[in-house]
Order: C-alpha cells, then structure tokens, then sequence
C-alpha cells in the first residue's frame, strides 16, 4: 500500500513540474521611483521569422537616430558600464538636457546564453546602470524608467559571439514628452 502511494506521490509531483514548468515569462520592470512592474514578455523571434539583423559594430555609436538616442552595449556577464559607452551615453544625456520634457524607458537586453531568470536580472543591472550614469550627467530621475526584457527582444538572432554581443545592450525609447 505505501509503495503505491509513492508511485502515485512521484506522478502527481512530475505531473506538476511538466504542467507549471513551461509557464510564461514574466519580466520585471523598475520606474524611476524603484516601484516594480511586472510585464508578459513576447516570444524570442525564430532566424528566419523576419527580424532584422543590425550590421553596424556595436562598439561604435550609432548615428542619425530618430529620437537622438543610442544604444550601449555591455561584456558578457557584465552590468558596469564600458569606457567605450561613456561617450555616447554623455551625447544622450545632452540631447535628453536639451529636450527637458522628454521621458525615456531605458530596456535592458542580454543574450541567449544563461536561463530566463538570470538574463532578465542582468538585463534589469544594465538598464539600471545606464540610468544612473545618465542621472550623475544631470537627467532628472523622474524621467527615466527601465524594463528588462532579458533575451527576448534579440537585435540579431545568430549564434555567434558577434551577434551576442550586439543582443548585450540598453535601447533607449522616448515615451513621452
């Protein structure tokens, strides 16, 4: 009888683990005041869903965005902000000075690599990061907002260390004026 019953106990648990295991993503969002939010994520796009691939080198910064704004990109298993990406976080800082009524989202991104759980920690110390350089250039805290998006927002879908390191990065979005 109490064999039966552990065989029964181990089906019940496996059964739970396969039901609960394959839950959505959820991910965690931070506004400037540090309150958190929680939002669904979108599935990661296949290679050959359509997503662009971004070709420019992720360790020179963009220009000719549309907001002004430009990505910075990160080491791998890193948060702290690159020497390289001081630069174009201080451009940002002066068009953000400059257009004082601008609010941002700063989205954290990583890579594939890692679980779900540890990318979308990292992606949120990356955005975070990126804010407070930003705020230590004079933007005011209160116009600044991050969400992590881990690996599911890829900018390039290859499986190469190039196009890691491209996914490695804070996007910066104009939310409102």
């Amino acid at each position: 009888m109490r064999k039966g019953f552990l065989v029964f106990a181990g089906v019940l648990v496996f059964g739970s683990l396969i039901s609960f295991g394959c839950a959505k993503k959820v991910e965690t969002a931070k506004d400037a005041k540090g309150a958190d939010e929680r939002v669904a994520s979108a599935p990661t796009p296949s290679p050959d869903s359509g997503s662009q691939v971004r070709t420019e080198s992720p360790m020179v910064k963009e220009s000719g965005s549309a907001s002004g704004l430009n990505d910075v990109y990160f080491d791998f298993d890193k948060s702290a902000v690159r020497d390289d990406a001081k630069p174009v976080l201080q451009t940002d800082a002066k068009w953000l000075n400059s257009n004082s009524k601008a609010k941002i989202k700063i989205e954290g991104h990583a890579d594939e690599r890692g679980t779900n759980e540890y990318n979308i920690a990292l992606a949120e110390k990356r955005a975070q990061a990126a804010s407070k350089y930003l705020v230590t250039l004079g933007v005011k805290a209160d116009r600044l907002s991050i969400i992590s998006y881990g690996e599911e927002k890829p900018q390039c879908t290859s499986h190469s260390e190039d196009c890691w390191q491209k996914n490695r990065r804070a996007h910066f979005t104009v939310v409102g004026q």
